[in-house]
């Protein structure tokens, strides 16, 4: 991590990153804030934007519009551009349009002298944090997705509303693809101290683990129904990525369901997927490897095959 000020650099000024931008400025996350978009006038419009609510914001944070070479001292950057899905284009086309956006955004990153962290937003987003390790070259320690975090948020949530306790107060992760094969790990989900499945089976009237396979449900489906109810989801990644900023920045150790490379962990090799990681100033301290159930560790096997499908054929 640089020296001095906690400096951020967001690619991409959509719905996503100026969701994140706003979180950022509201927790006072960091302290000077560029924002780079292929439309230079719609960052300045937006850092001017922000700029006019400091006042209420607690924080003397510098922010602007900028461009890669602004990435050259930066602690973080943050990437949020990507294209939209054509009609009737295949998601592997989507795949290799969005590969070439990243070529397009790593390589000035890289050139600028930027030696920080690579943060990614951009679905798939597993598949698009492999690719910017692939291009950058960095050690897959210091790339890193927001992966399975938002997920694992919403699941403390329902949790919490179930059963009637402060979310905060309840340890469960959503593993695997931030998507449809992703998988909670319920051998792993406590309650305080005390496993959830434990109580399943001594309190029955308190938790019934057909509610929870509801909720796993309603947890993996989420963000279909809000892009149903709104078109895109934004403020929650937005917060969930400001979370994981702030554990960089502050050096916290925190735990956090980041999309990580593994290299052994789970049985798996070379392939990113959202797992509970350990995380530091220097982006990734190491994977945690979960005790999970035969049946657990296939899922996360299916959920390892589905991304490979995804990546191959992808040149990067």
């Amino acid at each position: 991590m640089q020296s001095g000020k906690r400096k951020v650099v967001i690619v991409g000024t959509g719905m996503v990153g100026m969701s994140y931008a706003y979180s950022l400025v509201n927790q006072s996350a960091c302290d000077e804030l560029v924002l780079i978009d292929i439309n230079r006038q719609r960052a300045e419009g937006e850092a001017m934007d922000l700029n006019h609510g400091l006042a209420f914001a607690g924080t003397n944070m510098m922010i602007y519009a900028g461009d890669y070479d602004d990435c050259r001292d930066a602690d973080i950057v943050v990437i949020s551009a990507g294209v939209a899905q054509k009609p009737g284009e295949t998601r592997l086309d989507l795949l290799k349009r969005n590969a070439e956006v990243f070529r397009m955004i790593i390589e000035p990153v890289t050139a600028s002298g930027f030696n920080g962290i690579f943060l990614i937003a951009t679905n798939p987003v597993d598949i698009m944090t492999r690719i910017t390790c692939a291009l950058s070259g960095f050690n897959p320690r210091r790339v890193l997705g927001s992966g399975t975090a938002l997920d694992t948020a919403r699941l403390r949530y329902l949790l919490g509303a179930y059963m009637k306790t402060d979310p905060r107060n309840i340890h469960a992760f959503v593993m695997g693809e931030h998507g449809d094969s992703e998988f909670v790990p319920w051998s792993q989900t406590l309650l305080a101290t005390k496993p959830i499945l434990e109580i399943c089976h001594e309190e029955p009237e308190l938790v019934d683990f057909a509610r929870l396979t509801e909720i796993e449900e309603e947890v993996r489906t989420a963000a279909y129904k809000i892009i149903e109810a709104k078109k895109a989801t934004y403020y929650g990644i937005g917060m969930a990525m400001t979370r994981i900023t702030r554990a960089i920045l502050g050096d916290e150790r925190s735990v956090l369901t980041v999309s990580a490379m593994l290299r052994g962990e789970y049985g798996q090799r070379d392939i990113y997927v959202g797992v509970p990681c350990i995380i530091n100033q220097n982006g990734i301290q190491r994977v945690l490897q979960l005790g999970l159930t035969d049946e657990e560790q296939q899922k996360l096997e299916r959920s390892c095959d589905t991304l490979r499908e995804s990546y191959e054929g992808i040149l990067v």
